[in-house]
């Protein structure tokens, strides 16, 4: 409808210092020619907007005009913010609607707390098609005081010291530039660069953050729905990374599922017949995959690949070799 199309022009003239037809256009997704005929009726409404001619020119409102979008305060608008699924809302064809009720989200923050909140979506990202999953998984408990450094160092756009224990690693101390926070199956990432190289990090693994006063390397603005994306599919189909099929002991779960990178697959419902709890995970590679089935000894059961099955069943071998079995008492 022209008049919520209105709407979500005087938002964005409100957000932004100036912006050309053909900017607004492309968040509209109308024609140049829409764009100038609305800017004419919105004029002619009374609404203050002009243009700007020139290089970097545009249209734009008088400094101190003000809208009635009243009602949400900062955390409750950062809440749907970063809770609205783009791909989500353009899977039913309401891409559209959920980009202008994010302008009104954002138009509704008070002047101090708009600059913040109009950025959350390039910083913060919950996956919405691991909805049924995470409510399966339960959340991993990361520090208070390691979350609130790193969400710290992400809006401030400083860089970032943190202690991360690595799957089959000793933790080290790193230095990298955040680009945002995930959060995706009940677990939360950290996506970052270090010496301009993308990495991932997963929050349960960094023992303790610290935020750099000095700015760090990030692109001006980010996608980071479509950069989550990209990373997970290349996760996904990484050429060293291992794929386990796996039976867990319900007490071993947890070991199972913190030493992994990440849970592909759970089946649902009861366990088998034994008790025990049936996942597909992936590790690092195939080092990685043996250690951490290795460390869960006779709770967990690799069910496939068979190399690795074959790979635990002579190492066993060579234990008991090494130490023989014991006399009957």
């Amino acid at each position: 409808m022209r008049a919520d199309r209105l709407v979500s022009l005087v938002l964005l003239l409100r957000q932004h210092d100036r912006l050309s037809a053909a900017a607004l256009a492309r968040e509209l997704e109308v024609s140049t020619r829409t764009v100038l005929r609305d800017i004419e009726a919105l004029s002619a409404a009374g609404v203050p907007v002009y243009a700007e001619r020139g290089r970097h020119g545009g249209f734009a409102l008088l400094p101190g005009f003000q809208t009635e979008l009243t009602g949400l305060n900062h955390d409750e608008a950062l809440a749907l913010l970063v809770a609205g699924s783009r791909r989500g809302a353009q899977a039913f064809g309401l891409g559209g609607a959920l980009a202008s009720a994010m302008r009104k989200v954002v138009d509704a923050l008070p002047e101090s707390y708009r600059a913040t909140a109009a950025g959350a979506a390039q910083r913060l990202l919950i996956d919405p098609e691991t909805d049924l999953l995470a409510r399966r998984l339960v959340a991993e408990e990361v520090p208070d005081a390691v979350v609130a450094e790193v969400r710290r160092a992400v809006f401030a756009g400083h860089k970032l010291r943190i202690h991360y224990a690595a799957p089959g690693q000793s933790a080290q101390w790193r230095t990298v530039d955040p680009i945002g926070l995930v959060t995706a199956r009940g677990q939360g990432y950290l996506l970052a660069t270090k010496s301009g190289a993308d990495r991932t990090y997963r929050l349960s693994r960094v023992l303790a953050a610290e935020e750099l006063d000095e700015p760090a390397e990030r692109p001006e603005r980010v996608d980071l729905d479509r950069a989550w994306q990209e990373r997970s599919t290349r996760f996904r189909t990484g050429g060293d990374q291992v794929a386990v099929r796996a039976r867990v002991h319900p007490a071993r779960r947890g070991d199972l599922v913190g030493t992994a990178l990440a849970v592909l697959s759970e089946e649902a419902g009861e366990p088998d017949t034994d008790g025990w709890l049936r996942l597909e995970v992936t590790f690092q590679d195939a080092r990685h995959a043996e250690w951490a089935l290795w460390q869960l000894s006779t709770n967990a059961e690799v069910l496939a690949p068979q190399w690795l099955r074959t790979s635990l069943r002579d190492r066993a071998a060579a234990v008991v070799t090494r130490y023989g079995v014991p006399s009957p008492s």
